[in-house]
């Protein structure tokens, strides 16, 4: 009999789910994959939301049953329990300059310009291209800043603190994934350019694209 495994509850080109899905990957933490289409609503069926009532993806299902939802607390859980290879600095200063910087990506971006809000900003009348400036609005008023805060900091190195991934490139690895999906013109921000192929060269964060899970369609 096979080893049982927790279960990652994602879908293929959500960011949440591409930000744990690298994190997870990064760590060796071994896990079997449950796709739930956004697109018609898995995620809202009873079952599902029998584990996790508010019905949104990632969600990591342990052995025993217990369910861990929203990508970053996962993330925590995951530093706390796996710290190696570490996604936070040692230093409480470093970790919390990964941690706004990843929460940049998380708060900021993310909640605007999810399904469920652009959804939402469709049924008011707009278009899709309405649908996206607005998407790019969002994503222009966090890169600028976040791009300044990385081409100036002497912490920054081959990733957005020093020569190892953290929590923040995890968030920027997803996140520019849906600039590509909306085109987003990246090219003002050289800095997360440069980071983000770096990041593309590692094999655990390939594995995490969306291209490379079961349930990717074009």
């Amino acid at each position: 009999m096979s080893e049982q495994k927790p279960l990652l509850h994602n879908y293929f080109r959500s960011s949440t789910s591409i930000r744990l899905r690298a994190a997870l990957n990064y760590k060796g933490f071994d896990y079997d994959y449950v796709a739930h289409n956004l697109r018609t609503n898995e995620n809202f069926k009873p079952e599902y939301l029998a584990k996790n009532p508010a019905g949104l993806v990632p969600a990591l299902e342990l052995v025993d049953g217990t369910v861990l939802t929203q990508s970053l607390a996962i993330i925590e859980w995951l530093e706390e329990t796996h710290p190696n290879p570490p996604l936070l600095p040692l230093d409480p200063v470093g970790r919390a300059q990964v941690r706004a910087m990843a929460y940049m990506i998380a708060c900021e971006i993310h909640p605007l310009n999810n399904l469920r809000v652009l959804d939402q900003v469709r049924s008011y009348g707009q278009d899709e291209e309405g649908v996206t400036a607005w998407f790019h609005k969002w994503v222009h008023t966090t890169f600028t800043p976040l791009e300044q805060m990385l081409a100036t900091s002497p912490n920054t190195g081959k990733y957005c603190y020093g020569d190892t991934p953290t929590m923040a490139d995890v968030c920027l690895f997803a996140q520019m994934f849906n600039n590509q999906r909306f085109k987003v013109d990246t090219s003002a921000y050289p800095t997360l350019e440069r980071i983000f192929a770096a990041l593309n060269q590692l094999e655990s964060f390939q594995q995490a694209a969306p291209a490379k899970q079961p349930d990717a369609v074009a």
